[in-house]
């Protein structure tokens, strides 16, 4: 008995599903996560999307402290590899105006529900409500902590990217071994076809992005070079989440004040803060990985991104297997919608869990 309680927690370990996730600030899939009992968060790596990756970084790692944890935060990429600022300006002036441009947004086009961020530069220093972390990120940049966990840990992590991917095209230039690496990607990103699901004023104004370009979704759009090399890297699986099934999903009042009743204390408050109306994008992403079985639609494509400075930059091919052009492109299982019910009571299971011992080392 005495050997079977001491060999139990190094089998409880060893049955834990690595994963390092990668995005661009620190939101409820994070916690997700972070709360499931059998996954072990190896780390979390920043790149700029929605913000800064100064400021990405700095609300991972405040994130982290709320939740009670100990996670390496790694920062990773401040620019696309070769999309910027000012040429997102260029092509609105030749093609028409993009309907959020995350780090680059300075208002909307038309009066939204939703607020608009403050407007930062690159370099400008973070001050975030509530007071800035008192941890300190890795000193490794992101790009080298994925190849060394996919090297200390071949065939066992499973990348989740709710962000652009740079930091995974990074990697993959410095290492061509790293898609193979990894046990699988999965991430949420480009757009097929999506169709305005739920009633209401948000769920209306965020239908304005895909009226018209059903294919362009931001996290592809921001990096489409960074999209493209990714997605022809030699990965065991990948899951692509794009922006369809999220229309049947909505942060809404009610589901917030639900998380904040089973929340614990140092997050109920930051639970409530959360503003309300946003589709549940990277919450998705992470609960597929968690628990298949919110999936109702699924399908195989062998997908790629426009990188072609043109009306459809950034924009998400896709094909049948069989009519792919065959240069490099990779089969995805592509989840085309979700069931919203079972994903929030996914969401309330999780973040009602107790807090849960500290892996050694993570």
């Amino acid at each position: 008995m005495a050997l079977l309680a001491a060999t139990m927690p190094a089998q409880a370990q060893e049955n834990r599903r690595l994963v390092v996730i990668d995005d661009e600030g620190f939101g409820l899939g994070h916690v997700m996560l972070l709360d499931a009992p059998d996954v072990e968060v190896l780390g979390i790596t920043t790149v700029t999307g929605n913000v800064w990756v100064n400021r990405a970084t700095a609300l991972a790692l405040k994130g982290v402290e709320r939740m009670g944890r100990s996670v390496p935060v790694a920062q990773g990429a401040t620019y696309p590899l070769v999309n910027s600022e000012v040429l997102t300006e260029r092509w609105e002036a030749l093609y028409g105006k993009l309907t959020w441009k995350g780090a680059w947004m300075r208002q909307w086009v038309e009066p939204t529900k939703q607020s608009t961020p403050p407007y930062h530069r690159a370099d400008d220093p973070v001050a975030l409500p509530g007071g800035n972390p008192t941890t300190r990120p890795s000193p490794e940049i992101a790009a080298n902590f994925l190849l060394r966990m996919v090297h200390e840990h071949p065939g066992q992590v499973t990348i989740i990217a709710m962000g652009p991917l740079t930091n995974l095209a990074l990697a993959q230039r410095l290492d061509p071994a790293f898609a193979g690496l990894a046990k699988e990607l999965v991430y949420m990103g480009g757009s097929l076809n999506p169709r305005q699901m739920r009633d209401g004023v948000s769920a209306s104004q965020f239908a304005r992005e895909f009226v018209h370009s059903p294919r362009r979704e931001f996290n592809a759009r921001f990096d489409p070079e960074a999209a493209s090399i990714v997605s022809r890297s030699p990965w065991r699986h990948i899951t692509v989440v794009p922006a369809d099934p999220s229309t049947a999903t909505e942060l809404t009042p009610a589901l917030i004040a639900r998380l904040r009743a089973v929340s614990p204390p140092a997050m109920a408050g930051w639970i409530g803060s959360l503003e309300p109306g946003f589709p549940m994008w990277d919450e998705i992403a992470a609960a597929v990985w968690l628990d298949p079985r919110i999936v109702t639609t699924r399908d195989t494509a062998f997908v790629d991104y426009d990188t072609q400075f043109g009306p459809g930059y950034g924009d998400m091919l896709s094909w049948s297997p069989g009519y792919q052009p065959g240069i490099g492109e990779q089969r995805a299982e592509v989840i085309r919608a979700v069931d919203p019910a079972r994903l929030e009571a996914l969401m309330l299971r999780l973040l009602a869990r107790p807090t849960r011992p500290q892996a050694a080392g993570g």
